[in-house]
């Protein structure tokens, strides 16, 4: 790995506006949000701005946001009124979209720019606990409302070179996200389950093999119960991609959120401090 080299990264982004929500719901997130932190820490002053992935927005085309100032995204339902005036004032960077559009279509994968589209809580969430003070240069790229695993692999193969621009590629998704499940407390072993084959997957495989597994990811135990609909998993694809041959570490790991649920987090690559 280059020096100064940024890693990917996979991250679980917990269940709504859940920063302003802490005191409703004393010690759920506590190891979710000392784990971000880290990954904060790890980074240190090396990046200059950050493409996420959202599982919470999905286009007929990998599209990226390119406001200079992004709006707000309030995309959820029945919270507390104070949550629908969050605001999360990260600058965006029109240049950066630019340059995520132009690698994606110079490798044969459509791509066009969103100048409307804000900050949704996949994105906030993760990036006020990460970078509260809000300086931080954030683009989002969509999910292809296909959710083709493969090509998702593939726009994270093509978007590589951000990594050594200074840019840190993060997947904001969850790995197991059945929300009836959750609340309801049955997901516990399915989550279990599925949590085993992403850690052996991610963590102790070739990357040959690793990226074989993802494209069959629905053959893994457990698959479709973790994730009746794969929009929380598929940014881990493009994590994936663009990590290349880079090994993977599980950053974060619990087996009770919410009371059963197995949750887990994921870098590739190795810390830059």
């Amino acid at each position: 790995m280059m020096p100064g080299r940024m890693p990917t990264y996979f991250l679980s982004h917990g269940g709504g506006p859940w920063p302003w929500l802490k005191q409703l719901r004393p010690g759920i997130y506590d190891q979710l949000e000392v784990s971000l932190q880290d990954v904060r820490d790890e980074l240190g002053t090396v990046p200059r701005a950050v493409l996420m992935i959202s599982g919470h927005w999905e286009a007929g085309r990998f599209l990226v946001s390119s406001a200079a100032r992004p709006p707000m995204v309030y995309d959820y339902q029945g919270f507390p009124e104070h949550t629908y005036r969050i605001r999360y004032d990260a600058p965006g960077d029109p240049a950066l979209a630019e340059r995520v559009r132009d690698l994606l279509g110079r490798g044969g994968l459509a791509a066009g720019l969103d100048p409307q589209r804000g900050f949704d809580h996949g994105t906030f969430s993760l990036m006020h606990t990460m970078y509260p003070e809000a300086t931080m240069p954030l683009v989002q790229l969509a999910l292809r409302s296909d959710l083709d695993p493969a090509a998702h692999l593939q726009a994270g193969e093509l978007l590589a070179p951000l990594r050594d621009e200074g840019v840190v590629i993060i997947g904001s998704g969850f790995s197991f996200h059945d929300t009836a499940a959750m609340r309801g407390g049955s997901g516990g072993p399915a989550s279990a389950t599925f949590d085993r084959w992403l850690d052996e997957t991610l963590v102790g495989t070739a990357p040959d093999e690793r990226h074989r597994r993802l494209v069959q990811w629905t053959t893994a135990p457990s698959a479709r119960a973790a994730h009746p609909r794969e929009d929380h998993l598929l940014p881990l694809m493009v994590a994936v991609g663009a990590a290349g041959n880079d090994v993977g570490t599980r950053i974060y790991h619990q087996a009770d959120f919410m009371g059963a649920i197995t949750a887990s987090s994921f870098r590739f690559g190795q810390p830059v401090t």
